[in-house]
């Protein structure tokens, strides 16, 4: 069900899908995209918006999200989720499978979906698991997955370990046109690690995860994709090796694509000092000149799209010891706001490259509807103030959880209004 026409009124028309960046007005009818033109007339009844100063573009997609309903529903539901998502500017997430019970079969995705469609926020495409219970052992049911309405299937939170599983998936996941998305992480190297193996994790004396153990697994995969022809899609690169291996995957046109997340392009296991359970993660926060080559990656489209890893944790769970606290931080609420500070404004990225990463290559990554303002497609629309700076509040999110490392950071550019399918579904104050 849509809500009456909009016209959204001498904005910054950014649409990367058609090389559309200028002054225009855009009118959605009957949730879709009517007309994008100069001097377009609102049908009667129409919520009019004034869009001067504000950039219009395809609503953001974020690949990979954790939702943690079902089963640890204190932390974070798809309806709260979905509203944080929009809120942030997002008009639609893919949840990952590591819920309780795993999303494994078609019960389990059904539920995700018609969570989302009560909550009416933000779209929630839920992602399957690639292994019956994420064990590792055993494939599901990719047919049924999908036709459950899943995307994409993926282990994450757990790498998968077996290549023989992982070659499997890959050729298994062709038939149905889904990427498979990967935790990159060998466990041999990476058991009892803390945070990223370097100076900062010696002087503090936590055992440290080597770049390696992400790298390892990324060259894995490429091979597998390269044997395959499947299509591996590798979640939240931090290092600069593996940037260097999808680049070289990438000249040799294999299936492989990527992504990153704000955190990574924004701090260095440096913010871990006085072991801030805040900055621990998985992959951790690497080196500066990891943080520099995931940036130039994002600039020269060797990582293909940012995706936040939106992990909500409760307080508890992070005040501990460092060791024992979990890994994730929040991130639908500040990426916008921390990829205009970190990219934008230093002159790394253009804001029509940014809609890219976080619009239009998303959904041609993942074949999702969305990513672009072409007539006719989904009326899923942001519009944001790509100047504003505004201080990290994070009392005030829409999540159901607190945890970040930028409670009172000052960042650039927030969403003002997020449409999806026609339908206001946030709007600022």
């Amino acid at each position: 069900m849509t809500d009456r026409p909009i016209l959204l009124r001498g904005g910054r028309v950014i649409d990367p899908s058609r090389g559309a960046d200028g002054q225009a007005d855009v009118l959605l009818v009957g949730g879709r995209v009517e007309a994008v033109g100069s001097g377009l007339g609102a049908a009667e009844g129409a919520l009019v918006v004034d869009a001067t100063g504000k950039v219009v573009a395809p609503g953001f997609i974020d690949l990979h999200v954790h939702l943690r309903e079902p089963g640890q529903e204190d932390l974070e539901t798809v309806a709260t989720g979905a509203m944080a998502a929009a809120a942030g500017g997002f008009t639609a997430v893919c949840a990952m499978p590591n819920t309780d019970p795993v999303t494994d079969n078609q019960a389990a995705v059904g539920f995700i979906v018609r969570q989302a469609m009560r909550a009416a926020k933000a779209r929630v495409y839920p992602i399957g698991a690639l292994s019956m219970g994420q064990r590792g052992e055993q494939l599901t049911e990719f047919g049924e997955l999908i036709g459950a309405g899943a995307v994409a299937v993926s282990d994450d939170g757990r790498p998968v370990a077996s290549s023989h599983l992982m070659r499997t998936a890959l050729e298994y996941a062709q038939v149905f046109g889904i990427p498979v998305a990967d935790h990159c992480e060998d466990p041999t190297l990476s058991q009892g690690g803390a945070m990223h193996e370097g100076l900062v994790s010696t002087r503090l004396g936590l055992k440290g995860i080597p770049a390696a153990a992400e790298e390892i697994h990324v060259a894995r995969d490429v091979l597998l994709a390269e044997l395959t022809g499947g299509h591996v899609h590798l979640c939240h690169m931090s290092t600069r090796g593996s940037v260097e291996l999808i680049r070289r995957a990438k000249e040799r046109g294999l299936r492989v694509t990527a992504e990153a997340t704000p955190h990574h392009f924004a701090l260095t296991h440096e913010r871990v000092e006085g072991y801030d359970t805040h900055a621990k993660m998985n992959p951790p926060l690497r080196e500066d000149a990891d943080r520099e080559a995931i940036r130039q990656a994002l600039r020269d489209g060797t990582i293909d799209v940012i995706a936040t890893d939106h992990a909500p944790h409760h307080y508890d769970a992070k005040e501990r010891e460092f060791d024992l606290a979990p890994n994730g931080i929040l991130g639908l609420e500040t990426a916008l706001g921390l990829a205009i500070r970190e990219l934008v404004e230093p002159g790394l990225l253009d804001l029509p490259r940014l809609v890219e990463l976080m619009s239009t290559v998303p959904a041609r990554t993942f074949r999702l509807p969305g990513g672009t303002l072409a007539t006719g497609a989904p009326a899923d629309v942001v519009v944001f103030d790509p100047a504003v700076r505004w201080t990290v509040d994070p009392s005030r999110f829409f999540s159901k959880s607190r945890n970040t490392p930028f409670g009172g950071a000052e960042l650039t550019g927030r969403a003002e209004l997020t449409i999806v399918g026609g339908r206001v579904v946030f709007q600022r104050g």
